[in-house]
């Protein structure tokens, strides 16, 4: 999979993707990721990738002249290209798997007040919000996305169970409690059923415990 992240802030993509499982995915050869910078598709003296609002309004929007540019040179027939913007749909863990089957993805990081809407209806597949909340840029929910998708790929993580038991495996379900040794610690211990050698037991108590604390933490998903 290749990966390119089109932004006014390629450093601050790359931080996080630059360490851990997300360098080691990428030294492996499972993923290529590269930020760009937009203003290297600005054709000015001043590499102007921002002007004020038609019509008036506050704050500034990103042109349409230098994301075109860019997207015309980095696309492909097999490429996605993923506007990452309030707007957008919320992304879960099932987008994220959806995405992970791609073959080229490529990210456009809002700014300011967003993007010239041209901008979404000549080049954009997918709208994708992380949440319901405004960032000051567009590049730390590329890398959140990106992280999500890259763990995804065959091979990313160093057990592939890892990726199948664990919160949202199942759509609307978090993952139970865990616990690692010392089995007592401050007089608080692990419950007795992992103590049973009883795998079936064991299986069935995470998962009254997974509805548990799905109900406790995100009743919108018991519901």
């Amino acid at each position: 999979m290749r990966i390119d992240i089109l932004t006014l802030f390629p450093e601050i993509a790359l931080a996080p993707l630059s360490e851990s499982m997300m360098q080691r995915a990428q030294n492996a050869e499972i993923v290529q990721i590269h930020a760009h910078n937009l203003r290297d598709w600005a054709t000015d003296k001043h590499r102007r990738t921002d002007d004020y609002l038609c019509g008036g309004g506050q704050g500034m929007l990103l042109k349409p002249e230098p994301i075109f540019a860019a997207i015309e040179e980095l696309r492909s027939d097999d490429s996605q290209v993923i506007l990452l913007t309030p707007q957008g749909k919320v992304f879960k863990q099932a987008i994220a798997r959806d995405l992970s089957e791609a073959t080229h993805l490529i990210f456009i990081c809002g700014h300011y007040e967003g993007v010239d809407h041209r901008v979404i209806e000549e080049l954009v597949d997918l709208e994708l919000s992380i949440g319901d909340y405004i960032l000051t840029n567009g590049a730390i929910a590329a890398a959140v996305v990106t992280d999500a998708i890259v763990r995804l790929l065959p091979g990313a993580l160093g057990d592939a169970r890892s990726t199948v038991d664990e919160s949202f495996s199942y759509p609307n379900l978090l993952e139970a409690p865990a616990y690692t040794k010392p089995i007592e610690f401050r007089g608080l211990k692990v419950p007795d059923i992992f103590l049973s050698g009883h795998h079936a037991k064991i299986e069935e108590w995470k998962k009254e415990q997974a509805i548990k604390r799905t109900c406790e933490n995100r009743p919108d998903l018991c519901e």
